[in-house]
């Protein structure tokens, strides 16, 4: 039988996603309209995507669960902090009004544009800028999804979202990392639980780690 989307459903499932929304964004997504070239056929394997720049993509049922801890009804304004190729952008469409995601790299960031662009999802922004700072033009945010590493949670990203809003990143150095829900308060970000362990690869830029 042809792998399809119904697998990354299952794999998702698998890890404890019950959210029939993600689940149903997963089932409505062709992760193989945002592969890379040459890796096409290994689209609907639960597996990360080795992309520009010696990055790979988020494993998908990872995805799910981190896109989960958001808690999206609908109606918010996301940012997303790393667009790799497009897919986890994709997801997040379908679950949010508006997302506006920055990419530190131009190159992945025009890929990102293209993929979503052929689906023809157009609640979409792709940026390229420094990910770390956010996007203050586009501030206040619902949540934050942040798909690389650092041990902090960049300040930019707490001030641009709004209190009640939610944000997913993996705590750690790069490697070995706590993927963690957060939630704003009036006092400041207030650590929710633990959705995961997992291995990412670092976050890059001012309030980062430095670019190689």
């Amino acid at each position: 039988m042809q792998a399809s989307s119904a697998d990354l459903v299952l794999a998702a499932r698998a890890s404890g996603v019950t959210d029939e929304r993600v689940l149903a964004a997963v089932a409505a997504t062709p992760r193989a309209a945002f592969a890379p070239a040459g890796y096409v056929g290994m689209s609907y394997s639960d597996r990360p995507l080795p992309i520009a720049r010696g990055l790979v993509t988020t494993q998908p049922s990872l995805v799910a669960v981190m896109i989960t801890g958001l808690d999206l009804a609908g109606d918010e304004q996301v940012l997303e902090i790393g667009a790799g190729y497009g897919y986890q952008t994709a997801l997040l469409a379908r679950l949010a009004a508006h997302v506006i995601s920055v990419e530190i790299y131009s190159d992945i960031a025009a890929v990102a544009r293209r993929n979503l662009s052929r689906q023809g999802i157009t609640n979409v922004q792709v940026i390229q800028a420094d990910g770390t700072s956010g996007y203050a033009e586009g501030a206040p945010f619902d949540a934050v999804l942040v798909s690389a590493a650092y041990p902090d949670v960049p300040p930019p990203l707490i001030d641009q979202l709004r209190e009640g809003g939610r944000l997913v990143q993996p705590i750690g150095p790069g490697g070995n990392e706590e993927v963690t829900v957060f939630e704003r308060t009036a006092d400041g970000l207030r650590r929710v639980r633990v959705l995961t362990m997992a291995n990412f690869v670092p976050l890059r830029g001012t309030y980062g780690f430095a670019r190689p």
